[in-house]
């Protein structure tokens, strides 16, 4: 049991980091993020905030996923929630302030890029599952057979198309951090000593399976 709230602990403060981290991003006012623009361009579309288009864009692509075959964990599922709620929080709160100086705009945005990398470094370590956007990538990858650099660009490309047609800002920044992201988040994990390739996923159907056997064992 004690495992299980540390684990939580960890997994929710993962989340709570990642949503700092997007928020920054987002005040830098520079241009979203290339999935934000997707978001905001959501948000527009139905009247909704960005963080509820977050939660509305993983539930389908969570669909997704699971027609791809892709396992799902727990982790998947409340990265899915709690991140667009955290989003929410944070921007209807005014939590992070929003700089109109370009320099230190420049300077958040790649702060934020890194706080979001330690966040990706929280909930990623507990092993419950990756993010339904990264799951995506996966299953894209095993589907198609092209690179992780190939589907993730293209996913990106899609989203920023999508979202700006639809009214999601675009700047230098969505150009910047499609760039730097990776190298932002791999720069995290360094700092972390964390090895993802390491980690141990355990997902959904694995409890489901468990339980079942456990039942069976009393029967």
């Amino acid at each position: 049991m004690k495992r299980i709230v540390r684990a939580l602990l960890k997994l929710f403060a993962g989340y709570f980091v990642c949503a700092i981290g997007i928020v920054m991003t987002i005040n830098a006012n520079l241009g979203l993020a290339p999935w934000d623009v997707f978001h905001q361009g959501l948000s527009n579309l139905i009247g909704i905030t960005i963080g509820r288009a977050h939660i509305l864009a993983g539930i389908s692509i969570i669909i997704l996923n699971s027609i791809f075959g892709e396992k799902i964990g727990w982790g998947t599922i409340f990265n899915m929630i709690f991140i667009g709620i955290f989003i929410d929080f944070l921007m209807l709160n005014h939590l992070i302030p929003v700089f109109n100086n370009f320099i230190i705009s420049l300077i958040m945005m790649l702060l934020g890029l890194l706080v979001l990398g330690f966040g990706c470094y929280l909930y990623i370590s507990v092993g419950w599952g990756s993010g339904p956007r990264d799951g995506l990538m996966i299953a894209l990858v095993k589907k198609t057979n092209k690179s992780v650099r190939f589907i993730k660009n293209t996913q990106e490309i899609i989203a920023v198309i999508i979202g700006y047609i639809l009214g999601g800002y675009v700047g230098i920044g969505t150009l910047l951090m499609a760039i730097l992201g990776g190298y932002a988040t791999q720069f995290a994990f360094k700092i972390a000593k964390f090895d993802v390739s390491q980690v141990e996923h355990r997902f959904i159907d694995d409890d489901i399976k468990f339980i079942k056997e456990k039942l069976e064992a009393k029967n």
